[in-house]
This record gives C-alpha cells, sequence and structure tokens, in this order.
C-alpha cells in the first residue's frame, strides 16, 4: 500500500521551487495562487533567501504550493489519490496540502486558508518571543518529563527518537544548557511555538473562516495528526486543521497507523526529505522516494506503479508485499 505524505514547515530551502518551473503550466498555476494569497510565490520559492521563507506568513503558502505543485504531477486528481494512495498523512501544515490533493478542499481553498493560517500563527507568535528545538535521542518518556519540566511542550511527537520541542526563548535557552540525558538538542527555522498554546489565538481566527469552506470528504483515507486516526469526512478534517495549530503533533501515531493499514511504499512530496526519513528509521523496510526536484518524478511513478501492482495482486496481504 502506497502512502502519500506532505512535510512541515522547516523543510523548505532557498530556490527549491526554481527547478519545477520548468514544467508546464507551473509557472501560471503559481500566478494563480499568488493572487490568491496576495504574495509572489515565484518570487519566495527561487529568488528569496532564507530568512524571507522563514517568516511563518510567507513559509506556510509556499510549502503547500510547492507540496501540490509535486502532487499534480503524479496525481491529476483526487479520484487518482484514492485509485493509487491507500492513505494521505502531512505533518503540520502539510495537512493542508493533503487535504486540497484528496478533494476535501480546492487547491484554491487551501491556498486561501493555509495565507490565514499563517499569518494568524505569525501574529501569534509576535506576542512573545517563542521558538522551536529537535531533540534527538534518549529515552522518551524521560524527554517528554525532562521538557514539562522546563515548561516547555513536546509539540511534535516525530517517532524515530525524534521530539521537537517549544517554548519561549528563554526556556529553549535552558534546553540547550541542559539536554535530556543522551540526547541532542538542534534548534530549528522557525519563528514560533506552533502546537501550543501560544497559538491559542490563531485558533480563534480559523474557527471564524470554516463556515465558509466547501469542503468534501476525502478520497482516500486521511490520517490525522491529532492522533494518527483515519477521518472519514470533510467537515472533521477541517476542524481537526484548525484545532491542530494549537495542539501537539502526534507523527509517531500517524506512522504507527500506517503501519497497521498494511504500508508498502511512500511518497513525500515537495520538498521532500525530513518524513521519508523518519519512515526509513520507524518503519524499516518500507520503499520510499522524497519528492525535491523533478528528478525524482520518474521514480515516485515508478513506486507508484509497483506498489499499485502489488496490491492488486490476487491474495495480496499486507505481508505479501512488504518492501525489501
Amino acid at each position: 500500500m502506497l502512502v502519500l505524505v506532505a512535510p512541515g514547515q522547516g523543510a523548505q530551502a532557498p530556490g527549491f521551487l526554481t527547478p519545477w518551473l520548468d514544467l508546464p503550466g507551473v509557472t501560471e498555476r503559481l500566478a494563480e495562487w499568488s493572487a490568491v494569497t496576495e504574495l509572489d510565490l515565484v518570487h519566495y520559492g527561487t529568488k528569496a533567501d532564507a530568512e524571507e521563507i522563514r517568516d511563518t506568513a510567507v513559509a506556510q503558502p509556499l510549502l503547500v504550493a510547492a507540496g501540490l505543485i509535486s502532487a499534480q504531477q503524479l496525481f491529476a486528481t483526487p479520484g487518482d489519490v484514492a485509485r493509487l494512495a491507500g492513505a494521505a498523512a502531512g505533518h503540520s501544515v502539510g495537512e493542508i496540502t493533503v487535504a486540497a490533493a484528496t478533494g476535501v478542499l480546492k487547491p484554491e481553498a487551501a491556498m486561501s486558508l493555509v495565507r490565514q493560517r499563517g499569518l494568524a500563527m505569525a501574529k501569534a507568535a509576535a506576542v512573545t518571543e517563542t521558538g522551536m528545538s529537535a531533540v534527538l535521542g534518549g529515552d522518551p518518556d524521560a524527554v517528554v518529563a525532562h521538557l514539562k519540566g522546563l515548561g516547555l511542550t513536546p509539540a511534535n511527537m516525530n517517532g524515530a527518537g525524534q521530539i521537537v520541542a517549544a517554548g519561549t526563548a528563554e526556556q529553549l535557552t535552558a534546553l540547550a544548557e541542559n539536554r535530556p540525558e543522551k540526547a541532542r538538542v538542534i534548534p530549528l527555522k522557525v519563528a514560533g511555538a506552533f502546537h501550543t498554546h501560544h497559538m491559542a489565538p490563531a485558533v480563534e481566527t480559523l474557527e471564524a473562516l470554516v463556515p465558509d469552506l466547501a469542503v468534501e470528504d476525502p478520497s482516500t483515507a486521511y490520517v490525522s495528526n491529532k492522533d494518527g486516526e483515519v477521518v472519514a469526512t470533510g467537515g472533521e478534517v477541517v476542524q481537526r486543521l484548525v484545532n491542530q495549530v494549537s495542539n501537539p503533533v502526534r507523527w509517531d501515531q500517524c506512522m504507527e497507523t500506517f503501519q497497521r493499514l498494511g504500508v508498502t511504499a511512500m511518497i513525500e512530496l515537495c520538498p521532500g526529505g525530513t518524513l521519508t526519513g523518519l519512515a526509513k528509521r520507524a518503519l524499516p523496510g518500507v520503499k520510499t522516494v522524497a519528492l525535491k526536484t523533478p528528478d525524482q518524478l520518474d521514480a515516485a511513478r515508478e513506486l507508484i506503479a509497483t506498489a499499485t501492482s502489488a496490491a492488486a495482486a490476487p491474495g495480496a496481504s499486507p505481508s505479501d508485499t512488504t518492501a525489501e
């Protein structure tokens, strides 16, 4: 079974959209979404420096646009996603990418929503100087207890030995000086304590937008960041998208669900690498392709074909189709 995933904030890098502009129709599509978001997505994806695209209000629309551009090269419609992928999930803002890819939201509506999400979260982050740091290694329970002892929130439980801590600048400095046992601490290039109580004002802003959103049920199994559960209705997907802004991301539970569903292959949309990296450690044997540039599209198409053929084989089961 193939799982389609989309990365979250921090995956962007200067110039990462440049090679995608060589594909037919991409520049025109980005121009349309630039009008929706009132951002020059081509500029931010090709010429802007790291600090410009670190801005939450810019990074989030840019990531969703990149993810959808790459998804549309592989899946022309949400129906294709349903036919070829057994499940889909996004990490944090990547959930909006996947909501559009699976037909819950039209791409234009997704771009409008993510623009408002980015603005609201940037505004909330400006109230207090906050940020996030990755904690790699150590016993997970001990790490969580250590973080809570410093007043930090385990905002991303990513599995594969990675937990992301979020809180004030002072709390993160204390973490750097007092690390959990057998763990490394790496500051992340994000501009706020996302998925914590610091984002509560952003939730209120997004809740006001929900009544005007046109939603459909997802075309394939949509795995939620809240608890790794499969969500069947578009209305619940959108409500979870809103509430997730101030709640921890449970990517560890998402990967457990992938495993339970029988995942054998994973494609990570542009800018790929983070989630497939976690999968290689937490889901051994699962074949992965991370879309960084159009150069990986052929490998992704080959993986789709292989996974689809295996799933369609008579008598196939998850154990029959596990990748080597």
